[in-house]
């Protein structure tokens, strides 16, 4: 009776242990903290890989803190995601000072200086109980690019070469949304002198804007994302935006006012991971979706993972 009775309290004790053991692993493996305990509802994205790469590293990064988040990637274009946020569909999503300023807020003209841009945008979206976080290092402008090779034929080296080119020469590859807005080709043409007919404009999806640049067949010059990381593994080479026409596209992350209100720690967490969003960084990230074909999800966990913060 006595050994069995020491045997089982030694088995109980290793049981203990063992639990122990498995509950101090899942907290090094996941979750961090519980800042945003509560806090459930979707991570919105715009339809191209950084914003499904940004929808979940936001998802992944809040629920290490005690959220009950997913990345939603389902909806196509930005004013519909703009429009969920609005009408509380998603909690928030990543946007740019840009795109805010001119097509959500109704500017022509851009805020010279990135700070100066951020600030200005910030507070035209909190007339509207948008917020803000603090913004991520990423640029993610428009710009033109070329083969590099190209290039180096036609000696263009910036926009303003390019509206100097013959007019055969000056054929262009953009997508359906740019080719509408004040920040993108109306404005563009205004403000280099570009005067070339339809024919020498081919609308195309984003993705396949690259390759029909790279190839030369469709257009010379195509419409890229500064922190796309074709731009590199196609031999791109980007024209230089002589005239500063182009706004800032600094990205952050935006949610309603009242959602920040209701949990204030969602700055504190986004602000961990943020402040490593660099162009250059956001360019190796995109590149592991849109050239080596690598899931935005897995992206997220592996870079979340290797930052220490999951």
């Amino acid at each position: 009776m006595k050994k069995t009775t020491l045997s089982l309290l030694a088995l109980a004790a290793i049981g203990t242990l063992t639990l122990s053991a498995c509950s101090a692993g899942d907290a090094e493996g996941g979750a961090k903290g519980d800042e945003v305990a509560g806090l459930s509802g979707s991570i919105g994205a715009k339809d191209f890989s950084e914003q499904f790469i940004l929808a979940h590293l936001t998802s992944q990064l809040l629920n290490a803190h005690g959220a009950d988040t997913d990345a939603n990637t389902q909806v196509v274009g930005s004013a519909n995601v703009r429009e969920a946020l609005e009408s509380d569909e998603f909690l928030g999503y990543w946007e740019y000072t840009g795109t805010s300023w001119i097509t959500y807020n109704g500017n022509t003209t851009p805020v010279q200086g990135e700070e100066a841009q951020f600030e200005a945008t910030k507070k035209a979206d909190a007339a509207k109980g948008i917020a803000w976080l603090d913004p991520a290092p990423l640029n993610n402008t428009y710009a033109f690019a070329i083969r590099s090779d190209k290039a180096e034929e036609l000696g263009v080296t910036s926009l303003s070469d390019i509206a100097a080119l013959p007019v055969e020469e000056q054929t262009f590859c953009i997508e359906s949304e740019f080719s509408t807005r004040d920040d993108g080709w109306p404005g563009l043409k205004a403000a280099y002198g570009i005067d070339v007919p339809d024919s020498n404009v081919a609308l195309l999806d984003t993705g396949v804007i690259y390759t029909a640049t790279e190839k030369g067949d469709d257009c010379n010059f195509g419409e890229v994302f500064q922190t796309d990381g074709r731009i590199t593994a196609l031999d791109l080479t980007v024209m230089e935006d002589d005239e500063e026409f182009f706004p800032v596209y600094q990205g952050a992350f935006t949610l309603k006012q009242t959602t920040l209100d209701e949990y204030p720690g969602i700055a504190e967490v986004m602000a961990l991971m943020s402040e490593l969003l660099t162009t250059e960084e956001m360019q190796t990230l995109n590149a592991l979706a849109d050239v080596e074909g690598e899931d935005p999800e897995d992206i997220a966990t592996d870079w979340l993972t290797e930052q220490g913060l999951i």
